[in-house]
């Protein structure tokens, strides 16, 4: 099968075939038809994230049609549309995935990370870590749900009840959960890279309230900030957004050193927590909550042989919305059930 390889910080991912994948007993066998482009990617790639197996195929918002299953599948036939997000393994005995934290596992394994992920024509994944693509989407469009819309959507509830929310970073997973948050009522402020008027527009285009770059404040306080930029400096600036009780959700794998800041900046009850990961909740309830909205992903297509080029526009911020690599003789590659 065609591939695209890890094979090292810093270098570019080598376009390659390897053997096909056969799938366990528990796992089926994917076409991948499409698989978009996350900044976790970017994170390995840079080397940013330590750990990936070797000889790695990244890719971890896959979109695929079963091949062939494994002898202990029941979950899903030949034939089925189905999607395979981060969370690729979990133990499924200890405390964590006993109550209802699967996420936070410490056996658990990362699709993409520890098990080769969709940047190839074919990939296996274990069928309880995978999940029916709602109808109505092409693959395309489908495959930026996979991470950028869970992650977004976990990152949006565990920000709480909030009326106004601040996105900052307005990317693939801010164009998706804005767009939830609209449909409950919720108010977005935009916050992008200073002098990224494209950017702002987009963020206006999709119902923003106000967007303004990263270095300004809000013309009213926040309930909540959601930063999915990989920088550290913006958690103490987002706390100071807020109104007291507020909270800052950290949304990345990755982030820069968060610089000090005074006590005050935090005081009154204001919060700062992380997301890690997802759980199969997050996929089943954010999978049918998208086609209510309904969610409509902005995917920019490339041939599976242009990873580099993709994760170079990723890292440059050169796209709007969410890059989805295509791979040449991918047979469903835009067709929606």
């Amino acid at each position: 099968m065609e591939a695209m390889v890890f094979t090292g910080p810093g270098k570019p991912l080598a376009h390659t075939e390897l053997p096909s994948p056969r799938p366990a007993e528990t796992q089926v066998l994917l076409r991948v038809t499409a698989c978009a482009v996350c900044r976790t990617d970017l994170h390995i790639v840079d080397g940013e994230l330590t750990a990936p197996k070797p000889a790695l195929v990244p890719g971890h918002e896959i979109v695929g049609r079963v091949l062939a299953t494994g002898a202990r599948v029941a979950r899903f036939a030949v034939g089925d549309r189905v999607g395979v997000p981060w969370l690729g393994w979990t133990c499924g005995g200890c405390s964590y995935c006993l109550s209802a934290r699967e996420n936070l596992c410490d056996q658990a394994l990362f699709t993409g990370y520890q098990l080769d992920g969709g940047f190839a024509e074919l990939a296996v994944a274990d069928e309880r870590f995978c999940f029916p693509i709602p109808s109505g989407y092409t693959d395309l469009e489908a495959a930026p749900l996979l991470c950028a819309g869970l992650i977004g959507y976990r990152a949006l509830r565990l920000a709480g009840p909030a009326t106004r929310v601040g996105l900052y970073g307005f990317g693939a997973a801010a164009h998706i959960i804005a767009q939830v948050a609209r449909y409950r009522g919720q108010q977005i402020y935009a916050f992008t890279r200073p002098g990224d008027t494209a950017a702002a527009r987009f963020a206006r285009e999709l119902g923003a309230t106000w967007a303004g770059d990263s270095q300004m404040v809000p013309p009213v306080p926040l309930d909540a900030a959601i930063i999915f930029a990989p920088v550290g400096a913006l958690v103490p600036a987002a706390l100071r957004t807020l109104v007291k009780g507020g909270t800052v959700v950290c949304a990345g794998i990755h982030m820069s050193d968060i610089p000090g800041f005074p006590y005050a900046d935090l005081w009154s009850e204001r919060v700062i927590r992380s997301v890690a990961n997802l759980t199969r909740q997050d996929a089943e309830e954010f999978l049918a909550l998208a086609p209510q909205v309904p969610v409509k992903t902005r995917a920019v297509p490339y041939p599976l042989a242009q990873a580099n080029q993709a994760l170079d526009d990723l890292r440059h911020g050169r796209i709007e919305g969410a890059a989805v690599l295509v791979p040449s003789r991918a047979d469903s590659g835009v067709a929606p059930d």
